[in-house]
């Protein structure tokens, strides 16, 4: 193996006699250069988006949650008490939420999602970084104050920072009787102070009102929750903790990562991320078929040095391991090339931003970050690619017996 390789670093630097051989074997080195550039470039845009979508779901999706497997609230008992008192849960949050109406004597009423918070709800998710208006957290007080939504506050014609601006919210009556057309005993109501706004995007800031868990508990007539939430401490798993408190409070509850409760989101992110991959690949392996006819031609143009090699007492295969050796190295020359002029590009548009993103609110330039296992799956993609190109001619180099070599044929 060691001589094998010596010659086929003597090959890949060596002066061919025949011109086409250089010329190809840079060819192919210069488009499997181009390919793994484009490669860590895709893995890296995706890994940005993927960051910044994380970051933004932070805001209001846990590291883990709890809820009930049947009905829409539930009471926390002794065992789920109990349960999230662990090393790994640095905070816990319970929380009451369900679709209300809401509205201002001077706009529209619209159908939002009122969630009931405590105090350590803040502690939990990643809100209050995205708070760009106003108070940043909600309080029971004679008029309960609340947190809406910047597009909420828009329809809606509210500005936060105005004293006097109130909203009324409109929860469905559960003790209504069924008939009854009194309009006035369909809902329950409850007026609210918009008191601050945040800014995440469209998903959340449509959506969302935040108020204090006791008035929202008063307004649906609920003691119980919907949802206990958990923030884990640096160096945790949440995978682990998910199944320590799955196991802990069986079937009646469902425990839930931030991935599970954005499963079809992260699905689609990864999905486009290894079609990307599937595409570049197509044309690498498309690039490779140069590649063949390069090796193909080393193989003639060296018959004399085989010759000399297996008059020598070198096997058969070890030319073959030679040729493939050949394809391997210039596959992973051209792989390196690429993934230096890609991971500088990748450097130049974290400092100097330079592939700008026209009319977006939330970043102003494609995010890109880097990571260990995706040059790895760059620099093996490229070395096999490399290798199956290769076979053929090694096949070829291995197959021929020496009086053909001698012959020059």
């Amino acid at each position: 193996m060691r001589l094998s390789l010596q010659l086929a670093w003597r090959y890949l630097w060596g002066k061919g006699a025949a011109n086409a051989v250089p010329v190809l074997s840079r060819i192919s080195m210069t488009a499997i250069a181009v390919s793994s550039c484009a490669m860590i470039i895709l893995f890296s845009v995706f890994n940005g988006f993927g960051s910044l979508v994380d970051g933004l779901y932070k805001a209001f999706y846990p590291d883990i949650k709890i809820t009930a497997a049947k009905g829409k609230f539930f009471t926390p008992g002794p065992q789920l008490l109990a349960a999230i008192r662990q090393d790994a849960v640095a905070a816990s949050s319970f929380v009451l939420e369900d679709n209300v109406l809401v509205n201002t004597e001077e706009g529209e009423t619209i159908p939002v999602t009122l969630k009931g918070v405590d105090k350590e709800y803040f502690r939990v998710n990643e809100v209050q970084a995205y708070i760009n208006k106003g108070a940043d957290s909600v309080m029971s007080l004679a008029v309960p104050t609340a947190i809406l939504g910047q597009h909420i506050a828009a329809t809606l014609g509210i500005d936060v920072d105005n004293v006097f601006a109130r909203m009324m919210v409109y929860y469905p009556n559960g003790e209504a009787e069924a008939g009854n057309l009194d309009p006035t005993r369909a809902f329950q109501s409850m007026i609210f102070k918009p008191d601050g706004s945040f800014y995440v995007q469209e998903e959340f800031d449509t959506r969302y009102i935040l108020a204090p868990l006791y008035n929202v508990r008063e307004l649906m007539h609920q003691e119980g929750v919907s949802s206990v939430e958990l923030s884990l401490k640096p160096g945790h798993s949440a995978e682990k903790l998910k199944a320590a408190l799955q196991q802990q409070l069986g079937t009646p509850y469902i425990v839930a990562t931030r991935y599970e409760q954005n499963k079809a989101v992260y699905m689609v992110m990864r999905s486009e991320k290894w079609a990307g991959y599937a595409i570049l690949l197509f044309v690498l392996l498309i690039a490779s078929f140069n590649m063949v006819s390069a090796l193909s031609l080393l193989v003639l143009e060296k018959q004399k040095d085989m010759g000399i090699l297996r008059t020598m007492g070198l096997q058969p295969a070890s030319l073959g391991r030679v040729v493939l050796l050949e394809g391997v190295l210039w596959s992973l020359v051209g792989g390196t090339i690429g993934l230096v002029l890609g991971l500088g590009l990748c450097w130049a548009q974290i400092q100097f931003k330079l592939v700008r993103i026209p009319g977006a609110f939330i970043i102003d330039s494609y995010p890109v970050a880097v990571q260990l296992s995706d040059i790895l799956v760059v620099l093996l993609t490229v070395s096999a690619v490399g290798f199956l190109a290769a076979l053929y001619p090694a096949r070829r180099a291995a197959g021929q017996k020496l009086h053909e070599i001698m012959a020059g044929k």
